[in-house]
């Protein structure tokens, strides 16, 4: 089978753009090319391509994506290292969970204490925005520190 580019990213759902930013990043290269220039695509780049959207759909970075791609492609990696990275991504996507669980815990604490009846110059929700560091939802924490704990640096 010999695909377009733009056959290639309407069987997978992605814009032409997208094709071509992931060829830039050497995520995906074309088979062949047309004498006109056109570039094709066979099978293996329609794989590519499906690996690479559920990969993103699943939380993974491209530069992790392009990893996995070389994991995909070796006669010497084993499965276990896949299950490594797979984990690691787990345990961010958990952490990111629980930020997120705080947040909410947060913005319902100050959904509670608004007074709807209030003007906005007594507004808690204004009021709490507009202040340098605010706690997430009783746990001692700034927004701050939460992020650097994210980023691994405390900033």
């Amino acid at each position: 089978m010999t695909l377009t580019i733009g056959q290639l990213a309407k069987k997978v759902d992605v814009n032409i753009q997208t094709v071509r930013y992931y060829e830039r990043r050497r995520l995906l290269t074309p088979a062949d090319r047309k004498p006109s220039g056109y570039r094709l695509y066979g099978d293996e780049a329609l794989k590519r391509l499906r690996f690479i959207k559920n990969a993103q759909a699943l939380g993974f970075t491209l530069r992790e994506i392009g990893d996995l791609l070389s994991l995909r492609v070796s006669t010497i990696a084993r499965c276990g290292t896949v299950q490594v990275k797979a984990q690691a991504k787990l345990r961010q996507v958990e952490a990111k969970v629980q930020d997120l669980r705080t947040l909410a815990r947060a913005l319902q604490n100050l959904v509670r204490a608004c007074q709807a009846g209030r003007t906005t110059d007594h507004c808690p929700i204004l009021r709490s925005l507009e202040e340098n560091k605010r706690p997430l939802a009783g746990t001692g924490r700034t927004r701050e520190s939460a992020a650097g704990r994210r980023t691994g640096r405390d900033e």
